[in-house]
């Protein structure tokens, strides 16, 4: 039945005694079937020869406006079957009319994403991304025609940080760097904590805060 409803049924494929659910299920843009779309009614004019051509050669006609036709709905078919899903565990992708493809991929895997906006892509809000991971995986290398790909994107970004993936980012202050070179926190509460001046008294006050520096 999910075929002829064009639902490839994205739930099945859930770990769902893991707790995995799904964050965003992404279809493809409308802009992917503009194509297939007017190569299937491009089938009417190749059609419409027979009016001009001899009786002899109606087949030709007949033909190229049947493969026209058949392979445009194939090609939308294709376009409707295909899912991308963000899940609170990894991003995976589902594709496929007769035989179906999983492609699959932890989030801890996910290196970076680039999301490439073509000029009509940035006037009707779709863009592909493009997955640099420790291991280039099948069918997850390119996503083709999403729609709203920053908020898409910032998406898969939130999921990584939830995750622990990466930690927080810490702003660097004022006395992290010293002499143009970073500076460890360690050091930073050693420097502060004794006095580190080739052995000089813990009670030099080169250190201490202006406040409680001597008069």
């Amino acid at each position: 039945m999910s075929l002829f409803a064009l639902d490839p049924r994205v739930d099945r494929h859930l770990i769902a005694d893991e707790g995995e659910v799904i964050i965003d299920e992404v279809r493809k843009h409308w802009a992917a079937v503009v194509g297939p779309t007017l190569e299937a009614m491009a089938a009417i004019p190749v059609l419409m020869l027979i009016l001009v051509l001899p009786s002899q050669a109606y087949w030709v006609p007949m033909f190229l406006a049947l493969g026209l036709a058949v392979h445009g709905l194939w090609r939308i078919l294709q376009a409707r079957m295909d899912r991308f899903v963000i899940t609170n565990m990894r991003v995976f992708r589902v594709h496929g009319i007769l035989s179906q493809n999983i492609a699959t991929m932890p989030i801890a895997r996910i290196l970076d994403i680039t999301v490439h906006k073509p000029f009509i892509g940035r006037i009707f809000s779709y863009g592909h991304f493009v997955f640099e991971s420790a291991a280039q995986d099948q069918g997850l290398r390119e996503i083709k025609f999403v729609g709203s790909p920053n908020e898409r994107g910032a998406t898969i970004q939130r999921v990584i940080q939830r995750s622990g993936l990466r930690g927080p980012s810490r702003p660097v202050g004022r006395d992290d760097h010293r002499g143009g070179e970073p500076v460890r926190s360690d050091q930073v509460r050693g420097d502060h904590g004794r006095g580190d001046h080739g052995g000089g008294d813990q009670n030099d006050t080169v250190e201490m805060p202006w406040w409680r520096a001597p008069g």
